[in-house]
């Protein structure tokens, strides 16, 4: 899937379009200028076509302030990583300094480049636009983020600039896509390594280094699948922000191309903001997950410390906990078949179809027994349940009342479904519909 970085100087509303892009108020958006710092990810979807979009903080230079200069660094890791970039301006203020350099470096990138012109919300404002022609950007598209006014005719245009969809791998099309993420330095290139049974260049976040997924055929201890090929991010000295940024995303590029994912950890850091990051990504892109706990051979143990662990790492995946959580030492070779076999397994679990009587036969006691809470003085009677035909297991309750039916109801009913059917390490998708 594509991926399109909105940059831009501060307060020129990025935060705000990337909002209405998404379908969701996700960035916090304010009239004080540097409010994004920490980088938001979202899909979009226009006209059947879906691609991920980036908001990044607004790109100053010869600033002392820390936050604007690692701000600066990861605005530049956006463009070299995306497809395409949308450069958003402001019509009222013309073209600023900051506007002209960030050009400069658009023409060097030789990306895709969409501009905007954000705030022309009248007609007078529309010839404000015409000055940012000067940009040397080519075509320039009149917007007004916060009511929407011109969006329509700008992702037509991202659209026309992205790539058509890959389709590589198109031998392999039917064989599921497993990769192996994380943060650096967890033992990604050593457990690919490991499994490939050969040395892998390491990919370094240096610019020029290729950092596209590298799909493998892997057929050996009798499994059979696409390995997205991720050894890639070497951590030297002290771990910096903008690797960080970084390894999300090259996270995120991957995710969207895989089946399941192998998420891995270090098991003296434990599950850090990054790796609920990715993992995050990986529940909203609606993947398979496997955990593993890398390098337990350096973890100081006790008295039935797998389990307690195991307990905590449930704790913060919750709700979606349902998940193989596998201890290995790749550089001891501890366990890395147990978790090729879980990853197999996952896969497995993803495609899994239940007929409508079994479903029906597990399902209508358990709703019996614990029926939807009444609303406003009205009985909720769930009649039926079938799986959807979709590529993850997705199933739609039949009712009386949908509209009705809630949250909490709604995860009581996914949780009853994995008590019955074996989707260990999917996500699940509860619909209710009208009958």
């Amino acid at each position: 899937m594509a991926l399109v970085a909105i940059v831009g100087r501060p307060n020129v509303g990025k935060s705000t379009l990337f909002n209405r892009l998404v379908g969701m108020r996700q960035a916090i958006v304010d009239e004080t200028a540097g409010v994004t710092r920490d980088r938001h990810y979202g899909k979009c979807e226009w006209n059947g076509r879906e691609f991920s979009v980036v908001d990044t903080g607004g790109y100053t230079s010869g600033s002392d302030d820390v936050f604007e200069d690692a701000i600066r660094r990861q605005v530049a890791i956006a463009i070299e990583e995306a497809e395409a970039v949308l450069f958003m301006v402001e019509a009222a203020t013309g073209i600023t300094d900051y506007d002209a350099e960030i050009a400069d470096i658009l023409r060097r990138s030789r990306k895709p480049v969409v501009l905007c012109v954000n705030k022309v919300d009248s007609g007078e404002k529309m010839y404000d636009a015409f000055d940012f022609y000067g940009l040397g950007l080519g075509e320039v598209w009149s917007i007004s983020a916060a009511n929407g006014s011109g969006t329509g005719d700008l992702l037509d245009e991202i659209l026309r600039v992205l790539p058509e969809e890959c389709t590589a791998d198109e031998d392999h099309a039917d064989l599921p896509h497993i990769a192996i993420v994380g943060r650096p330095n967890v033992g990604k290139s050593s457990l690919t390594n490991a499994l490939l049974g050969e040395e892998r260049n390491i990919v370094t976040p240096v610019a020029g280094t290729t950092r596209d997924s590298i799909s493998t055929y892997y057929n050996k201890f009798g499994h059979e699948f696409m390995l997205v090929d991720t050894a890639g991010m070497r951590k030297r000295g002290k771990v910096t922000e903008d690797l960080e940024f970084y390894s999300v995303l090259r996270a995120m590029r991957t995710i969207e191309h895989s089946d399941v994912c192998i998420l891995m950890i270090d098991a003296n850091l434990g599950l850090e903001a990054q790796d609920m990051n990715i993992f995050n990504i990986i529940q909203k892109n609606r993947k398979g997950c496997v955990l593993v706990v890398n390098k337990w051979d350096l973890f100081e143990k006790g008295v039935n410390t797998m389990k307690e662990y195991t307990e905590g790492l449930r704790a913060r995946l919750a709700p979606f906990n349902d998940l193989p959580i596998i201890f290995t030492s790749v550089l001891n070779k501890q366990r890395i078949l147990d978790v090729l076999d879980a990853a197999a397994r996952v896969a497995q679990n993803m495609s899994r179809k239940i007929s409508t009587s079994q479903l029906n036969d597990a399902m209508l006691p358990e709703i019996e027994n614990y029926p939807p809470p009444a609303w406003k003085g009205k009985y909720i009677k769930i009649k039926y349940v079938t799986q959807l035909p979709t590529r993850t297991p997705q199933f739609a309750f039949f009712c009386n009342l949908p509209q009705w039916v809630k949250e909490p109801y709604k995860r009581f009913l996914e949780n009853k479904l994995r008590q019955h059917f074996d989707f260990e390490g999917c996500p699940i998708q509860v619909y209710t519909r009208a009958k």
